[in-house]
């Protein structure tokens, strides 16, 4: 008779990365014609092109898929902290300088010369510190890009937790 051993911890966290980026796709018309997947155009607009606009909906839902994984829930869009974040952004663009996390606030992610976001976020995925910042317990979220040609990285991003 064969014995039946139980699946290691690391195959349900694999399932679960896998289904949450599944859903992601979905959620975010990431399916591509020929049916394999691709990124969501918002996702993957050069944010250093006339008339650039970020698609924060797209961006936050990548970040939720992200938390998902974790078993952490959604954040929320909040229109507040969207400026909050495109006034840090465009002092971070102007000045160089990374701006401090303002302490109302339960965390802050940066990042200067990606152009897309997608880049971002794999930039931030990827720095176990980052990583760990998008996993902080926040419930609502807001983002914002500022490109300034004349400066060293020329796209600047800022995402604002609460």
């Amino acid at each position: 008779m064969t014995a039946l051993r139980a699946p290691k911890p690391a195959i349900f966290a694999l399932a679960a990365i896998m289904t949450a980026v599944a859903v992601s796709a979905c959620s975010m018309g990431a399916i591509a014609p020929s049916g394999g997947t691709a990124l969501a155009p918002g996702l993957s607009a050069r944010m250093d092109q006339p008339g650039a606009v970020l698609d924060k909906a797209q961006a936050i839902g990548l970040i939720n898929a992200y938390r998902a994984t974790a078993g952490l829930p959604a954040l929320l869009p909040d229109p507040a902290l969207d400026g909050t974040a495109q006034v840090l952004a465009n002092q971070y663009a102007q000045t160089g300088t990374p701006p401090r996390t303002p302490q109302e606030l339960a965390g802050m992610k940066l990042s200067a010369g990606y152009a897309t976001f997608a880049e971002t976020f794999s930039g931030w995925r990827n720095n176990p510190a980052d990583a760990a910042g998008l996993r902080t317990n926040a419930t609502r979220a807001g983002i914002a890009v500022s490109f300034n040609q004349v400066s060293s990285y020329g796209i600047h991003w800022v995402l604002v937790l609460d």
